[in-house]
């Protein structure tokens, strides 16, 4: 069936789609959040493949535990690593939002490494995660948030697609993708290539360079690693969604929330959905530095493989906390002092608005 209405946009992707002198929209978006009733369409294959995967896991940890020789923990952490930084720094920050330029190289690297991850392909990702931004938390958001925390973690790879979602997919420029050849041999050859790179090699290894057994090698660096990854990246679209702060933008349901940080090293995504071109995790420096996309991103910079890398200046950044914050700014805050009466009342009629609503 057709989608009811045609998405209309609730958030931004890239720089080029902002209306207003701090980098947001000039509409209310906060009227656009909802979750009209929806009857699911099951994926059970999917169920079952998730049910699989975590008591799988369970079973990995008590054999990291009890059996596992200690390389292959530390292998199992540094598949996870590399594949985390192919998909933050990857499909993420340099596919999907177009936050640097990378090299051949870089880009055949962080491929692989996307592909090792086994969260669809590139382009699929990327086009989803632009959906998903454009269309935040309505009816055409893949994981709307509105429809609660397990919909947005894992629900909605465990339904069909819903036609609003599928149209608001179509209507994404994804012409970019098109054009990367990089992008499209993955998309190409992304189902010879995932269960090498993804389930046979990170089994194989262990075995044969330290003599682990078929068991933990299995479990643990390719089980209970790839579904550490996924609930990696189900936690930022649900558990930062709806627990937090919202310092930069009170009316966009992502939130800065330190406890998912410290898990899953990306949690301020508040700041990440109001300006989703900067290729930082956040605008404090220290958390960039505790950050591995960051550091990876960074450091390819410095060898020439990564450049033009975009960020958003602090002027801006302050008159947006202003404009649409919380008040919950570690700086600039509603209680700054230097805040004052006139900029209280330039910028209040948001926030003052906002607060009854709370």
């Amino acid at each position: 069936m057709p989608p009811q209405a045609e998405p209309t946009p609730s958030g931004v992707v890239f720089e080029s789609d902002t209306q207003t002198p701090d980098l947001g929209l000039a509409k209310d978006v906060s009227v656009l959040k909802k979750a009209a009733p929806k009857k699911y369409e099951y994926v059970w294959f999917n169920i079952f493949w998730f049910l699989f995967l975590h008591i799988g896991s369970a079973y990995g940890i008590y054999l990291g535990v009890t059996s596992a020789k200690w390389q292959t923990n530390v292998f199992a952490f540094l598949v996870h690593l590399m594949c985390a930084i192919g998909i933050g720094a990857g499909s993420h920050r340099l596919w999907t939002h177009r936050c640097y330029k990378a090299k051949t190289p870089l880009r055949v690297l962080l491929m692989i490494w996307q592909t090792m991850g086994f969260q669809d392909c590139i382009f699929e990702w990327a086009r989803d995660h632009r959906t998903h931004h454009k269309y935040a938390d309505t009816d055409a958001d893949p994981h709307n948030a509105e429809r609660g925390l397990f919909f947005s973690h894992m629900g909605w790879l465990c339904c069909k697609k819903s036609p609003e979602v599928i149209e608001g997919g179509r209507r994404i420029d994804v012409t970019d993708l098109y054009e990367d050849p990089v992008v499209m041999f993955q998309k190409k050859h992304y189902m010879k290539m995932m269960p090498i790179l993804c389930f046979l090699l990170p089994t194989i290894i262990p075995v044969y360079f330290w003599g682990e057994t078929w068991l933990n090698a299995f479990f643990i660096p390719t089980i209970l690693r790839y579904t550490c990854g996924i609930n990696v990246v189900w936690s930022v679209n649900s558990f930062s969604h709806t627990f937090g702060y919202r310092p930069y933008d009170k009316s966009l349901n992502p939130r800065d929330n330190i406890g998912v940080w410290m898990i899953c090293v990306e949690g301020f995504h508040n700041y990440h959905h109001t300006f989703p071109w900067d290729y930082r995790a956040t605008e404090l420096p220290l958390y960039n530095m505790l950050t591995p996309t960051i550091v990876f991103i960074e450091a390819m910079a410095k060898i020439g493989q990564a450049y033009d890398l975009k960020s958003v200046s602090p002027e801006i950044v302050q008159k947006r906390t202003y404009r649409t914050g919380d008040g919950t700014h570690f700086l600039w805050g509603w209680d700054d002092p230097e805040f004052t009466e006139k900029l209280k009342e330039k910028y209040g009629s948001i926030h003052n608005t906002q607060q009854k609503e709370d």
